[in-house]
């Protein structure tokens, strides 16, 4: 009787997270993908930035030549960028997709085309 509760006080529960654990799906990347990145009238460098889903994303952009922003509205990032600082910006692209940033912070008359593309791919 001994070794059968013990199974069913070990064993059960042990198996039962495991399972819950897989039915989650993958886990996140502890890792960071680290890019750097400039803002300047009216362009971002880079423009297209692709990563993997369920990435640790850190963007690190620096206004060269005034203040600007970005804008991700699908990870819910509104950020502003001041002159000459680098501004940290992290997020986990947990979903796929094609999403539009833009420069969030009015900069002139080419400000409604300061924009690019974050593209976060299937692992």
């Amino acid at each position: 009787m001994g070794r059968i509760r013990r199974f069913l006080v070990v064993i059960v529960p042990v198996t039962f997270l495991a399972v819950l654990a897989l039915a989650q799906g993958p886990v996140a990347s502890t890792e960071v993908h680290e890019i750097q990145m400039t803002a300047k009238k009216y362009e971002f460098n880079p423009n297209v930035i692709t990563v993997k889903k369920g990435e640790r994303v850190k963007l690190i952009i620096t206004a060269l030549d005034r203040d600007h922003g970005f804008k991700l509205e699908a990870f819910g990032i509104d950020q502003k960028l001041k002159k000459g600082d680098a501004t940290t910006i992290e997020f986990t692209a947990d979903k796929t997709g094609t999403f539009e940033f833009k420069c969030s912070e009015f900069c002139g008359f080419g400000h409604g085309k300061m924009k690019g593309k974050l593209v976060v791919e299937e692992q």
